[in-house]
């Protein structure tokens, strides 16, 4: 069995198409997709909500990425967390996103008017 320290799996839509930029000679891709949450309320009814999470993937992951995941399709995809810390104007922010290692495209819709783009779908 691999590692379990520091990995992530999640299944979600992204939000939009990856953002694709050479950063020196490496290619990397951006985007955030959206899971399903539920919970329940203080009168314990329950309720759904969405949570966003940030994804970063780099050189063939990426070029992937790129080619294959779509605004509002339903991916899998296995990583590991990354946590930024900065300070702007004195206060510490800090800044979350999951490096991905792989994915796998579980909707398979042929044309985009047919993509569901509501995560809770």
């Amino acid at each position: 069995m691999g590692s379990l320290e520091n990995s992530v799996q999640l299944i979600g839509r992204p939000g939009s198409d990856p953002e694709v930029k050479m950063i020196g000679n490496r290619k990397m891709a951006k985007f955030s997709i959206a899971t399903k949450d539920y919970y329940y309320n203080d009168n314990h009814d329950l309720e759904r909500g969405t949570s966003w999470h940030n994804i970063i993937a780099w050189g063939k992951t990426a070029e992937q990425a790129e080619k294959m995941i779509k605004k509002g399709k339903r991916i899998a995809l296995e990583g590991r967390l990354r946590t930024h810390v900065y300070e702007k104007e004195g206060k510490r922010s800090y800044y979350t996103e999951i490096t991905m290692n792989e994915f796998l495209i579980i909707d398979h819709t042929s044309t985009d008017a047919e993509t569901n783009t509501d995560p809770d779908s």
